[in-house]
């Protein structure tokens, strides 16, 4: 169990790469065909959208950092905590947002752990 958890830990900060680069290719490759998640906006988000949403973000991250990651494995389905600390520019202006996120997984042999779920929270200021 603890090469599961350390293949996610690793999963969850190429995340924050990935979404550091708005490499959208990353998560149509690690996000599942059937992959629900709800945004920090609340609106809801199926892989195509979010795919779409990182191809034209307006978004330029200066720093995109996944910490305080925790896992939990059950069987073939991981559930994973971690907080997102981002600085960057959004339509001219700099920001700094926190965010806590989970995210759930599910092993398949063949394809490997796969996000199903997702959840991001922006935290106050």
């Amino acid at each position: 169990m603890e090469v599961e958890a350390e293949e996610l830990v690793a999963l969850e900060k190429e995340t924050a790469h990935a979404m550091a680069l708005n490499n959208s290719s990353f998560f149509q490759r690690v996000y599942s065909d059937d992959f629900t998640g709800t945004a920090p906006t609340g609106e809801f988000q199926n892989r195509n959208t979010l795919v779409a949403y990182i191809q034209n973000s307006n978004i330029k991250y200066s720093s995109f950092i996944a910490s305080d990651i925790k896992v939990r494995v059950y069987g073939p389905t991981a559930v994973v905590t971690c907080t997102w600390s981002t600085r960057g520019v959004q339509n001219g202006h700099d920001f700094a947002r926190q965010y806590r996120v989970i995210h759930v997984y599910l092993n398949n042999e063949v394809s490997g752990w796969k996000v199903v779920a997702s959840q991001q929270t922006m935290l106050p200021s």
